[in-house]
């Protein structure tokens, strides 16, 4: 947990950047396409609102979401799902990989 002086934080970002994220998602015109559904699924399983992660399908480790080294093992997981040849969720792990690498610290321009 936080101290009064430390901020919340998922994976490297703060609680509200992800939040602030979520939302701005969230409101999106839909159907969304398939990269923004992997966003999406990625942010929810961060925050807790999700229970499956969304390449592995694994089970958050934390209580209220999955720790920075669940959060890397995902990143990973999207990143060769990426790769895979005549991946037909290839755009969904792309999306995935994008959330989860911002959120790791990866890159610093939210997707």
């Amino acid at each position: 947990m936080t101290t009064e002086d430390e901020t919340a934080v998922v994976g490297v970002r703060a609680v509200d950047e992800l939040f602030a994220a979520l939302e701005e998602l969230s409101m999106r015109r839909r159907p969304w396409t398939a990269y923004e559904q992997g966003m999406l699924e990625s942010y929810r399983w961060a925050v807790g609102a999700q229970a499956q992660a969304p390449v592995t399908a694994d089970e958050a480790v934390g209580s209220s979401g999955p720790g920075r080294a669940q959060l890397l093992a995902e990143c990973q997981a999207a990143a060769v799902q990426v790769r895979v040849a005549a991946n037909p969720d290839a755009d969904r792990a792309l999306g995935a990989y994008a959330a989860l690498a911002w959120l790791c610290g990866h890159h610093d321009e939210r997707p």
